[in-house]
């Protein structure tokens, strides 16, 4: 066990890594023995803009040519050929079809998908379901292969070396919990390609990323020897905040996600990202039509909002807002963002740049008052604010911290291991 001990200046247990005993082998005999080891994710793509989960038609080709095979027969496509698949196709015949590479190591391109990159291609093989609304389309991999493009759709392949790996540790360990279910039964799919769960292929893969997934192969995060969910959001405000948040009770089995400050000496890692501190004011008339938009509650007019109880790290827990007809209150820091969230106001972050409002207030680390007509709202952080920020990551990477020590920032008294 190669221990970090407790850190005095986050006042947290450091994380552990727990190294394994391997037997010499050739890199083949290696290679080959990670090939077999390895999980297989199956993961379900959804339509352009991740709007829906079935596609009118399907286009597939491969550099290599393709095979296809249904319960209704097989077909060929020749190098580079694209074929498109209806849901009345043949193929099909009360079945799913199957959709592999002639070619070892050639990937599947979607051409009738666009991903923020463009086109995209996936490794492994596409199971397809045909149902009354179109066709459910299914890309099933080897776990660190779906990694490879969880990654850079995650995180900047751009950002530090030691940020990258702590990335693929907890994408790991995130897709491994949900492996362990299927969250459409119907596909025998574990995850979607979108926010629901991690994003998949909507950047391209790209060496450093790659490299960061190899580096950490099979590593995942561990707390009283099961693998846990390792949750992440983009910027902090120089802390972060528990499940609690959530509305979900503080236990021991939740216990790594505890509040911490991202800090060393007291100096915030984040403090000169632009989303470290933000503000906005929003017109009483326009926070009032949003209110009742966003949350189907008409209490008016608003004349007070308040913050009614903060959770570890000052995160807002519960809020209420008194109008002209009556009084609300909102609970957890989703909800909350999202009351106050929508279109109509700018939101100002600390370099003096300017952001239109979304659909969720930047993070529920803020505080607010009346003044005048508007109501002035301050904040910081950028995102939920559990587990790992992933700007913090990078600052830290930045000033030499490895993803060992990055890890045990932001999850408490957990264990990595590739057990």
């Amino acid at each position: 066990m190669v221990s970090g001990g407790y850190e005095a200046e986050t006042g947290k247990k450091a994380v552990s890594k727990k190294e394994e005993t391997k037997e010499k082998k050739t890199p083949e005999e290696q290679k080959g023995k990670e090939e077999q080891e390895q999980p297989v994710i199956r993961v379900l793509l959804k339509t352009g803009g991740y709007t829906d989960e079935v596609h009118p038609n399907v286009a597939v080709s491969a550099g290599g040519g393709l095979l296809l095979e249904g319960a209704g027969g097989k077909r060929e496509a020749k190098e580079g050929e694209t074929v498109t698949i209806a849901p009345d196709d043949p193929l099909f015949e009360g079945g799913t079809i199957r959709v592999k590479t002639k070619k070892e190591g050639d990937k599947i391109t979607i051409s009738s998908l666009k991903r923020g990159y463009g086109v995209p291609s996936y490794r492994g093989e596409l199971e397809l379901f045909s149902t009354a609304q179109g066709i459910a389309v299914i890309n099933e991999l080897p776990l660190e292969e779906y990694l490879y493009a969880v990654v850079p759709s995650e995180m900047p392949a751009s950002y530090e070396e030691e940020a990258l790996k702590a990335q693929a540790v907890c994408a790991r360990s995130y897709a491994y919990c949900h492996m362990e279910g299927q969250a459409y039964p119907e596909y025998k799919a574990n995850v979607d390609d979108s926010t629901a769960y991690q994003v998949y292929g909507n950047s391209a893969e790209q060496e450093k990323t790659i490299a960061a997934v190899d580096a950490t192969m099979g590593e995942k995060l561990k707390y009283h020897d099961t693998v846990v969910k390792a949750y992440y959001f983009s910027t902090s405000c120089g802390r972060t905040t528990n499940v609690e948040a959530w509305g979900t009770k503080v236990s021991d089995a939740n216990s790594y996600l505890k509040g911490t400050r991202v800090e060393e000496n007291g100096t915030c890692y984040e403090k000169d990202l632009p989303w470290f501190s933000w503000s906005c004011d929003i017109p009483v008339e326009t926070v009032s039509n949003l209110f009742g938009l966003n949350t189907g509650q008409d209490v008016g007019t608003i004349s007070q909002i308040e913050i009614t109880k903060r959770g570890e790290g000052d995160v807002a827990l519960e809020m209420k807002v008194t109008g002209s007809k009556g009084s609300a209150v909102i609970r957890t820091e989703n909800k909350i963002r999202s009351a106050l969230g929508g279109n109509g106001y700018k939101i100002q972050k600390q370099d003096g740049t300017e952001a239109a409002s979304a659909k969720l207030l930047p993070s529920a680390f803020f505080t607010v008052e009346k003044r005048g007509g508007s109501f002035h709202i301050k904040g910081g952080g950028y995102g939920h604010g559990i587990g790992m920020s992933q700007n913090g990551a990078n600052e830290m990477a930045k000033k030499g911290k490895d993803y060992i020590t990055i890890l045990g920032m932001f999850y408490d008294g957990v264990e990595i291991t590739a057990d």
